[in-house]
């Protein structure tokens, strides 16, 4: 395997990547949009603690915990950020 062929991998993951994250956020929207009539609020501490630990039982390789695991934290900060976006606007 060469680098194009190494890379043409990563471009195919990062498109099923963007068709999950985008899945992802749709389901964020229906979240914000219910706790804006129940009036929760966007930080779920537990919640976040949670999918972090779920994530990081799940990476098989153990040298890619750390970073797999930072990866999600950004995941939760801008569905956060989106999450107060729509609250907020």
């Amino acid at each position: 395997m060469n680098l194009d062929d190494i890379r043409s991998d990563i471009d195919q993951i990062d498109l099923e990547l963007v068709n999950l994250l985008e899945s992802r956020m749709a389901l964020v929207a229906q979240v914000a949009a219910f706790k804006q009539m129940t009036g929760t609020r966007v930080l779920d501490n537990t919640r976040e603690l949670a999918i972090l630990a779920r994530v990081s039982n799940r990476v098989a390789n153990p040298d890619f915990t750390e970073t797999v695991v930072n990866t999600f934290k950004d995941v939760l900060k801008n569905s956060r950020a989106y999450q107060e976006k729509m609250l907020n606007d």
